[in-house]
């Protein structure tokens, strides 16, 4: 008995991970942006500044760019995004009780700040800010006093706070992330992955109206407070929002930037288009202004090069950005209602085959300028069908590859309902018997034993007449 429920245990796990595999995988597939093409029709790579990007189109989940995506990497500012998250999730998002709650801290807050360069917007040791003008202050101008406020008020030290922070991190798959503060200024155990700070950025866009509402302003005026009477104005970073600059993008929504030394410039942004989204974080894009852009300054001192900086980052989401909603479609690959090819199948009663379709249809996006035809159709059936068969009993696969590259693999399942003649199942076993090897040595060994008896019986005879 013992025994008999080991087995029967071990079959529920079994059926339980086969009802768990998709009947449809499609793996990951990263592009190659590009900028046209030369006079030769080949495409010319988009010339890309960042050391790290990651991009996703948040409407399929689809990674689109892919380049040193889940290197760990210094966040800098990018690291204020987590401290967002944890205050709007201790608030569930709720705005008015953001407006309601007011927060302050003492020179603990502020400390550790002075004389960095950190980034800043004015609060003042003791002055209480409601917590919806202390995410503002994070958010738009990168206020670090704002995180270290936010820190040490959600929880009794920045160290708790950086805890929850990580524990956040581990429940969203973060894998290559940990934080050891609050504001991302340097420090030896803060880092992240572009891959992993798109995991934060999606989360944050999808669950807080108010995270979505504050990225995506260019200036905000927070409310005044015992030492601002008037309040204070505060800009934000993202140049991509500000439509009096060079780097402006009408569809960008947000979300964040980071400047470290240590980390180049860093952005994380998202971007909408005729119902289409796209997220991108970058990282690493050069501080200085490269040698050939200084030549183009002195060429046209009124260019986007003309000024003291460029910010590379922005550049590099700009030109992704224009290159995905003029280059990629969503396109149907597989369509799931087609017969693709038949299979052999044995012991059928009237039938001797079944025909095979796809358990599902495929649609990614896809560039305009590469034909469908360019992916090849790999199917493969499984040998030794045997009746019975039903009609979604999955009897091979095909994979669709572009260049070596597998972009998904879908079951093929039957349409065919094939029932078993016991007749030629039966015939088909006797058959099978005859011709076996089995079989074969032991006629041998009868026939053998046959002539063995025959030459004992004769000889016993023959020595009975000569008696």
């Amino acid at each position: 008995m013992k025994l008999k429920r080991k087995i029967s245990r071990i079959l529920s796990m079994t059926l339980a991970i086969m009802l768990l595999v998709p009947a449809m995988c499609a793996d990951a597939f990263n592009f190659t942006p590009t900028s046209g093409y030369d006079d030769d029709g080949k495409a010319i790579p988009l010339k890309l500044y960042s050391e790290a990007v990651y991009m996703v189109n948040l409407d399929s989940g689809e990674a689109i760019v892919d380049i040193n995506g889940e290197d760990e990497r210094v966040p800098a500012s990018l690291t204020k995004i987590m401290t967002a998250v944890v205050l709007l999730d201790k608030f569930k998002g709720d705005e008015q009780k953001l407006k309601d709650t007011y927060y302050s801290a003492g020179s603990e807050a502020f400390d550790e700040l002075y004389d960095t360069g950190a980034s800043t917007a004015d609060i003042q040791p003791g002055e209480e800010v409601s917590c919806y003008d202390l995410l503002a202050a994070l958010l738009i101008p990168s206020s670090c006093e704002a995180a270290n406020i936010i820190a040490l008020n959600v929880s009794d030290s920045i160290t708790e706070f950086t805890d929850l922070m990580n524990e956040k991190a581990e429940k969203l798959g973060m894998e290559n992330t940990h934080f050891s503060n609050a504001h991302g200024l340097w420090a030896q155990q803060n880092y992240s992955s572009c891959k992993d700070m798109a995991t934060l950025c999606e989360y944050a866009i999808s669950k807080y109206q108010v995270f979505r509402d504050i990225v995506c302003l260019p200036s905000y005026h927070m409310a005044s407070t015992s030492y601002h009477s008037d309040g204070t104005d505060i800009y934000n970073t993202n140049l991509m929002l500000d439509s009096m600059t060079d780097y402006y993008y009408s569809y960008a929504k947000g979300i964040k930037t980071g400047t470290l030394d240590s980390a180049g410039r860093c952005l994380a942004s998202y971007a909408e288009y005729e119902g289409t989204t796209y997220l991108i974080v970058t990282m690493g894009a050069p501080m200085e202004k490269l040698e050939e852009d200084v030549k183009k300054s002195e060429e046209d001192p009124d260019s986007i090069y003309g000024g003291d900086n460029v910010y590379y980052n922005l550049l590099d989401h700009i030109s992704l950005y224009k290159w995905a909603f003029s280059s990629l479609v969503a396109t149907d690959f597989v369509d799931k209602n087609s017969e693709v090819r038949d299979v052999k199948v044995s012991y059928g009663d009237g039938i001797d085959y079944a025909n095979l379709k796809p358990a599902n249809g495929f649609t990614r996006l896809w560039p305009v300028d590469i034909s469908v035809n360019d992916v090849e159709k790999k199917i493969t059936v499984y040998d030794n069908v045997v009746a019975p068969v039903e009609v979604g009993d999955v009897l091979g696969k095909m994979e669709l590859v572009y260049k070596g590259e597998v972009l998904a693999t879908i079951d093929l399942v039957s349409t065919t309902k094939v029932e078993r003649s016991q007749v030629k199942a039966k015939v088909k076993i006797a058959k099978s018997y005859f011709e076996s090897s089995v079989f074969k040595v032991t006629l041998t060994i009868l026939i053998a034993l046959i002539v063995i008896y025959s030459v004992i019986h004769i000889a016993k005879i023959q020595k009975k007449y000569m008696k």
